[in-house]
């Protein structure tokens, strides 16, 4: 297997400004986020128990600006039928969608909030759906986030992650390939059905990847890969 190569959204693409334009919006996030939520009297075991729950809601406050901020990415207001929406457990878990023909989707966004004092210290999220499922500019977005007092206040964004998820999920494959040349283990990866190899898959679809051996449970971990590495949290 052949390492992979990046292919962005070609710029003759009839949506390509309005992608691009939230692609930077995505990268400035922690410039227009703000929340409600306050916590008090919390202890690090406490923080470690909720940040689940506000990864959550973070994810769900994201969508929410994206959407308050149409006029960012909307400038000509060419897109006045299409709203970003969330979606439940399927790939991806953001699209930007016609809401009156919700079969016009644009492109998707897979977005995972992260605390970054959480007891592992790097992301723990998996990302096995196969690349086939992914559009081309579909997007991955890691959002580290933090309390405003380190174990108190309110959420605060820091500067996202992002990747496009077609080439996340190929180079996901080509490490796991290549990470087990030398060991007696399987490399073997089991790809679901040719049929449900296509973008935006229905939730009752199972478009994930699996790997044949994996008994640590590792195969999608993304931040195994190294592709995080250069990744500087601030």
């Amino acid at each position: 297997m052949s390492q992979p190569i990046k292919i962005h959204p070609d710029k003759s693409w009839l949506h390509y400004d309005v992608w691009h334009k939230v692609y930077d919006l995505l990268g400035a996030l922690p410039n227009y986020f703000e929340s409600e939520i306050v916590m008090k009297g919390l202890n690090v075991t406490d923080i470690f128990a909720v940040g689940n729950l506000l990864s959550v809601v973070i994810e769900s406050q994201i969508v929410q600006i994206l959407n308050k901020l149409r006029g960012n990415w909307d400038t000509e207001n060419n897109y006045a039928h299409y709203t970003f929406v969330r979606q439940a457990q399927t790939f991806p878990d953001v699209l930007l969608v016609n809401v009156q023909n919700r079969k016009e989707i644009l492109f998707g966004i897979e977005l995972k909030a992260w605390y970054v004092f959480s007891k592992e210290s790097e992301p723990s999220f998996r990302f096995s759906v196969d690349p086939d499922a992914c559009n081309v500019p579909d997007l991955l977005v890691v959002v580290p986030w933090l309390l405003s007092e380190v174990i108190s206040g309110s959420p605060k964004l820091l500067f996202p992650y992002i990747e496009l998820g077609k080439y996340i999920a190929e180079y996901r494959n080509y490490y796991w390939a290549n990470s087990r040349q030398d060991s007696l283990r399987s490399t073997q990866i089991i790809r679901p059905p040719q049929e449900f190899r296509h973008p935006y898959p229905d939730s009752k679809v199972e478009a994930s990847d699996k790997a044949q051996d994996d008994k640590g449970a590792n195969f999608g971990r993304i931040a195994r890969t190294g592709l995080l590495d250069t990744f500087d949290v601030k």
